[in-house]
């Protein structure tokens, strides 16, 4: 096979005196909507992009795992798998460690890894996702161990909780392994259960991201400080997660702190988009799904307070602009923003957004069209 994955056969082999037996590729993801619901057992409906991460690998059989990557060519790690503890590797690398020390226990060993990635770090596309959800791919193939893909889902999560401290969700790990073409997919973050929902971006319509340079960091206390005062708001309503919340004008009332009531209201809310989302795509009015991505914005700007001064820059001047709505995506304080906008309007949100920066000293950001794309694969 050629093309794409030619530079990455050829380093491989530079780096470790011989060819890879295969190349897998895991995507990163948007989130049409559902922000900090996923940990709150809500519903998410996220697709993949056709950026991502993608892994050259051969087995090693004397239990040693070998990582390097094309974005950090001076930090390559070499570890046994059977001493991989949490703390045992840090930075970059604790994200595949992770996986293989998860892995382990079904029967993976060692490998030579290789990683290239396309995908802008810090923007809130799920970068580490896409890394462990293809690291886990080529080591379970390697080794001949066949999971599920919605378990390995569960393994990927697992292993960034462990070891990156990082209390995240299912919904990244699901997106890269269970997403298809042309499609979001809606994820029970309960159940498990999943089905695809048809999104048909690019024609009249087009997603922009838009890479705010606001570096993106989840593995700091913001996220774990949302986190459990949501568990504390719960806990407080007697329910098992606020997705389990009814009345939510009753909660409201009885919750005694207003952070808690605002937490409260975005994770109820927000799920309650989703649905809506997922019934107007469904009918085929993808064009009015703007003023819910507006909606979501605003909540999560003011109810759940994780947005960041230049996101709200470019919602704000791509709605001036004419787009049908945006919103940031990710878990917050840095990131990424979505701007749901016609094909031919797409110029002027850019235009607008970069002047809106530019007025403000910002540095320019970076732009995405995003089409919906297809799920962690084997390449080569």
């Amino acid at each position: 096979m050629s093309g794409p994955v030619d530079p990455l056969l050829a380093a491989f082999e530079e780096a470790y005196g011989r060819p890879p037996q295969g190349v897998w590729h895991a995507p990163g993801r948007v989130n049409l909507i559902g922000e900090h619901t996923d940990y709150n057992d809500g519903l998410v409906l996220p697709f993949a992009l056709a950026q991502g991460v993608s892994v050259a690998a051969a087995r090693r059989d004397d239990g040693v795992l070998e990582l390097r990557s094309l974005q950090a060519a001076a930090d390559g790690r070499t570890v046994r798998v059977e001493e991989l503890t949490p703390g045992a590797v840090d930075g970059w690398a604790a994200y595949p460690a992770g996986v293989a020390a998860v892995l382990r226990e079904h029967g993976v060993g060692g490998a030579s890894l290789l990683i290239d990635s396309d995908l802008p770090q810090g923007a809130g596309l799920a970068s580490s996702a896409a890394l462990e959800c293809a690291v886990a791919l080529a080591l379970c193939q390697l080794h001949g161990v066949e999971i599920e893909r919605a378990e390995l889902a569960r393994l990927a999560q697992r292993a960034e909780r462990e070891f990156t401290g990082t209390p995240c969700g299912i919904m990244d790990q699901s997106a890269a392994l269970l997403c298809t073409a042309g499609h979001a997919l809606l994820l029970d973050c309960r159940s498990g259960l999943s089905s695809q929902v048809p999104l048909p971006l690019g024609e009249a319509l087009s997603l922009l991201v838009v890479d705010t340079r606001a570096p993106h960091a989840l593995a700091d206390g913001d996220y774990a400080a949302r986190r459990a005062e949501c568990e504390r708001a719960a806990s407080l309503l007697g329910v098992g997660s606020l997705r389990d919340v009814k009345d939510l004008a009753g909660a409201l009332a009885s919750l005694p702190e207003p952070v808690l009531r605002r937490r409260t209201q975005h994770v109820v809310t927000e799920n309650h988009r989703v649905e809506a989302a997922v019934g107007l795509l469904r009918a085929g009015a993808l064009a009015e799904l703007g003023a819910l991505l507006t909606a979501s914005h605003l909540s999560l700007r003011d109810q759940f307070e994780v947005s960041w001064p230049r996101a709200d820059a470019a919602v704000e001047a791509a709605l001036r602009a004419g787009a049908r709505g945006g919103r940031m995506v990710g878990g917050g304080f840095g990131g990424s923003v979505i701007v749901l906008a016609a094909a031919d309007r797409l110029a002027d949100v850019r235009e607008a957004i970069d002047a809106a920066y530019a007025e403000r000293g910002w540095p320019a950001p970076a732009y995405l069209e995003a089409v919906p794309s297809a799920g962690a694969r084997r390449l080569l």
